[in-house]
């Protein structure tokens, strides 16, 4: 087109980035036209593998017979340890997990072998027919327990600033306190797959439903003698992960891939639910211990802190799980005279592993429940004490990790929500209810959250991509995140059709795949769409670039003259069709792809004494909760919630929200109804949905409110945004914060005064534990 750029067609456009646009397969996924590995067309000759498993927590492994089950019928083989041809220890950082177990099992549920048969229904039972010799050796199965053998998968970490004890020694007012937080599994909707393909010459295709394809390509190579680059992993999408297929889906790859390796023939392995159970690990939990002396404002003078994690029987990711809550200790609040220590407990358990937050939740949740107790022991309104406790904007404004808060928005974010949310006025009508309500009791609390964005290793903070423009105007990317319906692969097109200016409908991305970019990072620690968002952008803005100086040359205009909008590419004199400057760039032999590259900048830390900058930024949040609880049964409900949250500059708001409320409910989960039980032999009995609950839609409150903070982010992320996947989840530790107080009137009602110690989850048995009515 040959005419002049006017005003309305510069503005007609509406930018794909800060658009509520649907999930790029939202549509697919509801009408069931997308694919998951299980749905994947099987290669003719695939055989299924079923696991065994030990059924005791500690013991000498003295024999196994296979017998049986080779004689039944449709069965192929039996794979163990001895039929692995590469490395049969595997592990993300400590090197200290067998594939399968060798002369001990460590925790009911570990992998011994795997049967492999015709059909999935085979080798299952045939699993279950394979007899195992197991001399029973003594089990450590609680965090207690572990302290008092020195039984830890990585050595104790001491953080210290200031002089702590001299400050307890000197402070107006002094509390100790003890209480535990339970793990969570993490219930993702599809199960842990992986399918196995050998091809020629020795080389392989892995179908992996996980967090990071480079990890399984690593492992899968590993445990075969190969090198990576015979192994390719490819994964579209995830019904789910939460941090449960960072890790733990690289040992479904691993097993699939050695059973395909003895027998010549593709090997899928799908976990049942139970399975997934048991074999799987979960969020840490754990046990804390704190000393806290604070004035008569309820500013905190001193904190001695202890923080021990059940990590199961093996390091898996609790070095760097167990660094972030020693991080998160602190939340929103400046802490001067502080000595921490933290504990990496090894029990004979499920190797625990990530989980949304990634030890970010069990740090916070420690900090604000010694804010609780202090504004209960002063008498003073929590938020009060919490606002006194803040990270200062030019004074204490420095972690016990000598990271400086820069971005400090919490003075002026939590005051927002108290006036939105009626905070005060609630506050006096719950005082109200309660007054004159002798079984039902109401709580009220606000908590903040002040998360890290970053992983804290800092190698993993880069990303690659690949963009190409085809000659008919379409684009289609490819990075290393992957999606597991957060919305990554929505932000990412969004954030290409931006920067091509190209409607987001033309922009595809496709699968994570490691022949296409390599070495990528997980996608986890929030940073998927900021390090894979940011990659793709720069590769398609080298394009951009490309096409920009092919028209200059045309219109004899300066580079910053070009405008790519709408599908158009304008220049001071002309307005041209996207698809029409392609075709002549290529016809011009104009590059119409690139990669692109990022590394987060300003990060760097020092695991050795846990200090430095080991974020990026910070992402901020508020929520407001009323809750209420029957004093004779235990039971709780959540009523209303009032969420302010910090998001920067929303590259998608729709997704945004539904990060948020996910993130809210999943956390209210944890703290409510979520609870993990093993018995005395070390069984996991909530090992399915009958026995461990996760919110329903009953659940959730009927009032749930979000609002956004408008502020962009201060540092050059993509877009002005700032992470949404993680940060929500700490949000619903006000809700634990509610229950408190309710208990606390119920306390203080029948003339009791101390500070009230609830085991999480709240179940309704540890409610009635808190207000003394159960023991």
């Amino acid at each position: 087109m040959n005419t002049r750029a006017s005003a309305s067609e510069l503005s007609a456009a509406q930018p794909a980035v800060g658009s509520s646009h649907a999930h790029e397969s939202a549509r697919a996924q509801v009408a069931g036209a997308v694919s998951y590995i299980d749905d994947l067309p099987e290669i003719k000759g695939t055989l299924y593998a079923a696991l065994i498993l030990s059924n005791v927590a500690h013991g000498r492994l003295d024999g196994v017979d296979t017998s049986a089950a080779l004689a039944m019928p449709g069965v192929c083989d039996v794979v163990l340890s001895k039929d692995i041809p590469g490395d049969k220890i595997l592990a993300a950082f400590a090197h200290d997990e067998p594939v399968f177990a060798i002369d001990t099992v460590q925790f009911v549920g570990q992998v011994i072998g795997l049967v492999v048969a015709e059909t999935v229904m085979q080798a299952r039972r045939a699993a279950r027919a394979v007899k195992l010799q197991i001399t029973p050796l003594p089990a450590i199965l609680t965090v207690p327990d572990a302290l008092k053998a020195q039984s830890f998968v990585l050595p104790p970490v001491h953080v210290r600033r200031g002089d702590a004890a001299a400050a307890l020694g000197s402070a107006r007012h002094r509390l100790q306190g003890s209480f535990e937080v339970g793990g969570q599994e993490h219930f993702y909707l599809e199960g842990q797959i992986a399918y196995a393909l050998p091809l020629e010459q020795k080389q392989w295709w892995i179908y992996s439903s996980t967090q990071h394809p480079g990890e399984v390509q690593h492992w899968v190579s590993h445990a075969l003698g190969l090198e990576n680059n015979a192994v390719r992993v490819e994964c579209r999408r995830m019904g789910g992960g939460f941090g449960g297929k960072e890790t733990q889906a690289g040992h479904l790859a691993v097993w699939a891939a050695v059973a395909a390796n003895k027998t010549g023939k593709p090997v899928k392995l799908r976990l049942d639910r139970d399975e997934d159970f048991m074999v799987t690990g979960k969020r840490h939990p754990f046990a804390y211990e704190y000393d806290v002396g604070f004035d008569d404002t309820g500013r905190i003078t001193g904190l001695k802190l202890q923080l021990a994690a059940n990590c199961g029987f093996s390091a898996d990711l609790s070095g760097p799980v167990a660094d972030r809550a020693v991080f998160h200790s602190d939340n929103a609040y400046f802490l001067e005279d502080v000595e921490i220590a933290s504990f990496r407990c090894k029990t004979n358990t499920q190797s625990h592993t990530a989980f949304r937050g990634f030890g970010g939740p069990q740090g916070v949740i420690v900090i604000e429940s010694i804010m609780g107790d202090i504004a209960r022991v002063l008498n003073q309104d929590a938020l009060d004490v919490r606002m006194r406790n803040l990270y200062g904007i030019d004074e204490r404004n420095v972690t016990h990790y000598q990271m400086k808060v820069e971005d400090n928005i919490l003075h002026a974010l939590l005051p927002q929500l108290e006036a939105s949310s009626n905070y005060r006025k609630r506050q006096q009508a719950v005082a109200d209810w309660n007054a004159g309500s002798a079984v039902i009791k109401r709580g009220l609390a606000i908590t903040p959250v002040k998360f890290g964005i970053s992983f804290t290793a800092t190698l993993f903070n880069q990303a690659g991509a690949l963009v190409h423009v085809y000659t008919d105007g379409s684009v289609q990317v490819n990075h290393g995140g992957t999606e597991m319906g957060q919305g990554l692969h929505t932000k990412v097109a969004q954030i290409v059709a931006d920067e091509l200016g190209v409607p987001f409908e033309r922009v595809i991305v496709t699968a994570s795949d490691t022949s296409k970019i390599p070495n990528a990072s997980a996608t986890a620690a929030s940073a998927g769409t900021d390090l894979n968002g940011r990659a793709a952008q720069f590769a398609a803005r080298h394009i951009r670039d490309n096409l920009a100086a092919y028209v200059c040359g045309l219109d004899a205009v300066g580079a910053g003259a070009v405008q790519f909008s709408g599908g158009k590419i304008i220049t001071p004199k002309r307005t041209r069709d996207w698809n029409d400057v392609v075709k002549e760039a290529y016809a011009n032999r104009i590059q119409l792809w690139s990669d692109g590259f990022y590394r987060t900048p300003k990060i760097h830390y020092d695991k050795t004494t846990l200090t430095g900058r080991p974020f990026y930024y910070f992402a901020y949040g508020a929520a407001c909760t009323e809750v209420a609880i029957d004093t004779l049964t235990g039971e709780s409900r959540v009523l209303a919630v009032d969420i302010l949250h910090d998001v920067g500059r929303s590259i998608n708001p729709a997704i945004d929200v539904g990060q948020i409320e996910g993130g809210f409910v999943q956390g209210m989960g944890w703290l409510t109804t979520e609870q993990l039980v093993w018995n005395d032999n070390g069984l996991l009995t909530t090992h399915a949905p009958s026995t461990y609950k996760i919110p329903a839609t009953g659940d959730i409150p009927q009032h749930l409110k979000i609002d956004f903070w408008h502020e962009p982010n201060r540092e050059d992320n993509v877009g002005g945004s700032k992470a949404v996947g993680e940060p929500p989840f700490m949000l619903a530790i006000s809700v634990y914060e509610a229950l408190r107080n309710a208990i606390s009137a119920a306390r203080d009602g029948v003339g009791v005064k101390e500070s009230v110690t609830l085991i999480a989850p709240a179940t309704a048995e540890n409610v009635l534990r808190a207000l003394g009515r159960l023991r």
